[in-house]
């Protein structure tokens, strides 16, 4: 336990901690006889999502004036991502003549390198398709990397596919699309054996047979993990699978998908890229494209820290709109309950669930348990943010304050020790407590600091069960799509979309290739120049331009001094 005197924490901040530990002895005993925080019921639930989450905040949200959702209610940072002009768009005569002349050919171009792409580029060349994957940033930059507490499948005796769909579909609300969660669940199980038989080394007990815990919102305990690293032991698997094919599977790192390329039978047959290293563009001409350019958390949504990797500006959303696909539930935003909140350092970082999952309370400055620590994460998240929220904003005022004005609650990760042995935090999170460790702070003996942070885009691009879009040889996997989750994705989901839909968009764009591609057609950007007919009815400002590429963390008294500098955007 911390020191009555801490080089890292308050004064303030150890006398709650102190509160903490006196409650824990008691806490652990309640523990040990099956006594926990009651669930709330559905409706005192909704009372509380409506009046603490970020989703129900009115003045944040406006309706979308352009594209095929025209009248969908979204955050104004993502809605201003669509209400933007494309890069292209000062020289559209030019780029239409450069599209003209491919620099690469190939069956299927898979524009994102993370999980669900990985998993598409496997599974394509598998039915025999030549595949280029086209990467933001390296293959495996991705938020599939950064996942940690598991993935989700029924695949035990008091478990089925069943169940699980009845968990999903009350997790999203109701609003889920049924034939997605129908496909993401009964897929589930031959993932963890695809997975594992590619190399991918799950937690098992001594006998062989897979552990498995509960996550926020589940009935039945379904979650595989490898420690607290899951989404990186999937993703290296993955990017070693596909790097062991370079005679098929073509890496293109450092080169995002800015604009995708029709054809004048409506058909999408290829993409310009930005090579971010020599500023060239170069042509992709494919004859099935998948997406699988991941979520938002870099637009920073209402001023939230986010927990995505750096290259998540939800790219893929903006080209396919541009395209002509829908978006769904896109104004569903999830905001992890438990983001790092101290250090400031690593404010917004991810707390796995799996900390909760494994025993760890949530408590407040005083010391007490307020919300069951696994209700599903909007309400979980919607919890916290009450608990801290100042009385005179109509919160409760019992956060935790941090030295730079920051509030939020404790995770009593040492009760976890407390309730199942000494030096099971450190086998079942290793590294967290290494994170942790190199700020002074032992969570094997502190609890530790958390609030929501911005985590995942439940919405997305519409589209079917095999990964197809309206658009003919558009297809969509992964963080990039909607409708599996409704408005609310519960933990271990995301890494089974990834692998569900990554396999079944390589396999269908595969399938289209044999069965409807005929040839390439003539390549246009006339797309693009529709939607800029309608961009002008709006009079967006020049400078703003998407897809977005990269986050804009340069202050402006520091643009203010590169004056030899030229700005496309958020990219110099």
């Amino acid at each position: 336990m911390p020191e009555m005197s801490h080089p890292i924490y308050s004064d303030d901040m150890l006398a709650s901690i102190r509160k903490v530990e006196a409650t824990r002895p008691k806490r652990a005993e309640e523990a040990k006889r099956g006594y926990r925080f009651e669930e709330m019921t559905l409706e005192e639930s909704n009372k509380l999502l409506h009046k603490f989450h970020p989703d129900y905040i009115e003045k944040e949200k406006r309706k979308l004036k352009v594209g095929a959702s025209n009248g969908e209610e979204l955050n104004n940072t993502v809605a201003d991502i669509f209400e933007a002009h494309s890069r292209l768009w000062k020289r559209l005569d030019e780029f239409n003549e450069l599209i003209q002349q491919p620099d690469y050919k190939t069956d299927v171009l898979i524009i994102g390198g993370g999980g669900a792409g990985t998993a598409a580029a496997i599974t394509a060349r598998e039915q025999g398709a030549k595949v280029i994957i086209a990467t933001k940033l390296r293959i495996g930059d991705a938020n599939t990397m950064m996942a940690q507490g598991g993935i989700q499948a029924a695949a035990t005796p008091i478990d089925s596919p069943a169940i699980h769909y009845l968990d999903v579909i009350g997790g999203g609300h109701f609003k889920n699309a049924p034939e997605l969660v129908e496909a993401l669940v009964n897929d589930a199980p031959k993932v963890i054996q695809w997975l594992e038989n590619m190399g991918v080394m799950f937690d098992k007990y001594d006998d062989n047979t897979m552990m498995v815990q509960h996550g926020g919102g589940t009935s039945r305990m379904r979650m595989h993990s490898c420690l607290d690293y899951s989404g990186a032991a999937i993703m290296r698997v993955l990017r070693d699978e596909a790097r062991n094919h370079p005679e098929d599977i073509t890496i293109l790192e450092f080169s995002p998908a800015v604009e995708l390329i029709m054809n004048e039978r409506g058909e999408c047959m290829g993409a310009v890229l930005l090579n971010l290293e020599t500023e060239e563009y170069e042509i992709v001409w494919a004859k099935a494209v998948v997406f699988a350019t991941g979520g938002f958390g870099r637009l920073h949504i209402q001023g939230f820290p986010t927990t995505n990797h750096y290259g998540a500006t939800g790219d893929g959303l903006v080209m396919g709109y541009r395209a002509g696909v829908p978006v769904e539930f896109l104004g569903a935003v999830q905001y992890h309950p438990t983001g790092a909140m101290f250090p400031e350092q690593i404010v917004g970082l991810l707390i796995t669930e799996k900390v909760r999952g494994s025993g760890a309370d949530v408590l407040n400055v005083d010391g007490e348990k307020f919300v069951y620590p696994l209700e599903p994460r909007d309400v979980e998240a919607s919890a916290l943010i009450r608990e801290c929220a100042l009385k005179n904003k109509g919160g409760k005022g019992k956060g935790v304050r941090t030295p730079v004005g920051n509030y939020g609650v404790w995770l009593d990760a040492p009760l976890i020790d407390t309730l199942d042995g000494e030096g099971t935090v450190a086998h079942k999170l290793p590294a967290m407590v290494r994170m942790f460790n190199r700020f002074g702070i032992d969570m094997t003996k502190e609890p530790i600091l958390v609030y929501p942070t911005l985590h995942y885009q439940n919405g997305g691009l519409a589209m079917n069960a095999d990964c197809s879009t309206v658009v003919p040889g558009l297809f969509s996997s992964g963080e990039v799509s909607g409708g599996v989750h409704g408005t609310n994705r519960l933990m271990g989901n995301s890494l089974l979309d990834t692998q569900v839909f990554g396999i079944r968009s390589g396999k269908a764009a595969a399938l289209y290739i044999k069965k409807r591609f005929k040839d390439f057609g003539k390549p246009t950007l006339q797309h693009v120049s529709e939607y800029e007919k309608e961009l002008a009815k709006l009079d967006i400002p020049d400078a703003h331009i998407s897809p977005m590429l990269l986050p804009d963390y340069i202050p402006s008294h520091v643009k203010e001094r590169q004056l030899t500098a030229s700005y496309e955007g958020t990219i110099i």
